[in-house]
């Protein structure tokens, strides 16, 4: 029997946020086109913060706009905060303001978690009975995504993965409700290591002086037990996009760009 391998990272580091923007917008188009090419469609799920926030402004701009295939987008969340769509902490609320609004997508592609609702291990299961009728797959099976945006927090944390959650156990649920209690607003949802680890292609972006650390300890053990590290997708591409600020701790041979 074949055992499918984890990804080993790939690293690609660029000058500043702006240069970062640009190459995960140009890697998105990368990944989408390949996708509709093999399959006819490109399934992706987006990440929160103001690192993505500048990835999506350049896909909503000429000329990538243009050449993104949205009509053949199926576009889903990594994680949410439990408010309404609304509000200036919604991811959902980001990417619609930044991105969905400002270009061709079909609206009922887009499948935001509701996380305003009032139970959120309902909305939470929901969702992932929603993802799993959306991408065709049955019972029991965990989709396979074409493509996965990352954030990193300082501490490590990524999606609503946070360092000591119970959640970072999970074998089997796709999508989980996470209390972060040192979180701004702690009610969460998440996408868990079952689906980010089965994806086609995950990309983090990390930009600032301020995740060095963490991103040194993340890619310099994996076995560190941080959130981030634990993402490892299984035949799979897993590529890390910094700028040289966050990248400014790592050994000079994985500094090399």
């Amino acid at each position: 029997m074949i055992v499918p391998m984890a990804a080993t990272p790939e690293i690609r580091i660029v000058n500043d946020p702006s240069a970062l923007a640009e190459t995960a917008a140009q890697e998105v188009l990368e990944v989408a086109r390949a996708a509709v090419a093999a399959r006819g469609r490109f399934t992706v799920a987006l990440a929160g913060g103001s690192t993505p926030r500048e990835t999506y402004r350049r896909l909503a701009q000429p000329p990538l706009a243009a050449q993104m295939p949205w009509d053949r987008t199926v576009l889903f969340f990594g994680d949410e905060r439990g408010v309404p769509p609304d509000h200036a902490d919604s991811n959902y609320g980001m990417a619609h303001a930044a991105l969905l609004s400002r270009v061709p997508i079909p609206p009922d592609r887009v499948f935001r978690i509701p996380g305003e609702r009032a139970d959120p291990d309902a909305v939470a299961a929901e969702y992932a009975r929603t993802m799993a009728e959306v991408l065709g797959v049955r019972r029991g099976e965990v989709p396979r995504l074409d493509l996965i945006l990352l954030g990193l927090g300082v501490d490590g944390h990524t999606a609503s993965l946070f360092p000591g959650s119970p959640v970072l156990k999970e074998t089997f649920r796709t999508v989980a409700a996470v209390h972060a209690a040192a979180a701004s607003i702690p009610q969460r949802f998440t996408l868990t290591y079952p689906i980010l680890n089965a994806a086609a292609c995950v990309i983090y972006l990390v930009s600032g002086a301020e995740k060095a650390k963490v991103v040194k300890a993340a890619l310099g053990d994996r076995s560190s037990g941080l959130p981030a590290a634990m993402v490892s997708p299984v035949d799979g591409r897993l590529l890390w996009i910094l700028d040289r600020a966050a990248a400014s701790l790592l050994p000079s041979s994985r500094r090399a760009s």
